[in-house]
């Protein structure tokens, strides 16, 4: 864990942060113990739904942990449980962040809606429009949230904004089963050099982060062994292997990178083991 404080002044919006083995708090605890006044989002009930559950030692538990790797008593934290598919909420978290821990210089969209999902044969229309609610619109309506309410930096420094989405590796090789997602996925990863476009002369950078398997709690066992397998090093991704590459696209080490969808996959061999 960074410590240091070359954050410090900096604020971030962190999607996605609902439970501690995720990319999501990784990320969060990262900026924190780098200086950054950090907001995070989650949706307790969607984990809950799902066969990973939710964190079992609630929201509230997980903002104290994060405010715990603090190194300024200047940094301030907020969280808000919010269901990004619903209309009008990405333009809710972006203002309760900024009511909540002021300006918003960073923003990470993390979350994502996996499973309910299937093969050609066994799709809906449903599966389709709540995956591309969730990963799709949800995430390009909170950049534009964001983009409305940022307040640029002088124009002769460094860019000073920072937009990371995180994207799969639909665009790598196939995902059976997994049409809804893929599809979702893919229009984020595809959206990046537009918006990077048209972000870039307000000082903000716009890329995005492909981080391979990440053991989040979320694989049985069988696809857990068939993933190491095919993994280099023998183990799947954590969640701090993404969060040191998120974290330092949105220095200032990185501000001559946009428009970029960039995989970080430890060496996945996709074709066998």
């Amino acid at each position: 864990m960074p410590e240091n404080a070359s954050f410090l002044g900096r604020t971030a919006v962190v999607t996605g942060v609902g439970r501690r083995i995720g990319i999501g708090f990784a990320i969060a605890r990262r900026l924190v113990a780098s200086g950054a006044s950090v907001f995070i989002a989650q949706y307790a009930e969607h984990d809950r739904r799902q066969p990973w559950g939710a964190d079992p030692a609630g929201s509230d538990a997980l903002l104290a942990e994060l405010a715990g790797f603090a190194v300024s008593a200047k940094q301030r934290f907020g969280r808000l449980d919010i269901d990004l598919a619903e209309v009008g909420a990405p333009e809710r978290l972006i203002e309760r962040a900024r009511e909540t821990v002021g300006p918003i210089d960073t923003l990470i969209c993390n979350h994502a809606q996996s499973g309910s999902d299937g093969p050609l044969g066994g799709l809906t229309a449903e599966m389709l429009d709540s995956h591309y609610a969730v990963n799709t619109r949800s995430s390009i309506l909170l950049a534009q949230a964001f983009f409305a309410a940022f307040e640029p930096a002088d124009q002769t420094q460094a860019p000073a904004g920072r937009i990371v989405f995180l994207t799969s590796g639909q665009d790598l090789g196939p995902m059976p089963g997994e049409v809804a997602y893929a599809a979702a996925k893919g229009a984020i990863s595809s959206i990046v050099p537009t918006l990077a476009d048209q972000l870039a002369d307000h000082g903000i950078t716009v890329n995005a982060v492909n981080p391979g398997p990440v053991d989040t709690g979320y694989a049985d066992e069988k696809t857990k062994r068939e993933v190491t397998k095919r993994m280099p090093n023998g183990r799947w991704g954590e969640g701090d292997d993404a969060a040191r590459l998120i974290v330092w696209l949105c220095s200032d080490d990185a501000r001559w990178i946009t428009g970029q969808v960039i995989n970080s996959e430890g060496g996945f061999r996709r074709w066998g083991a």
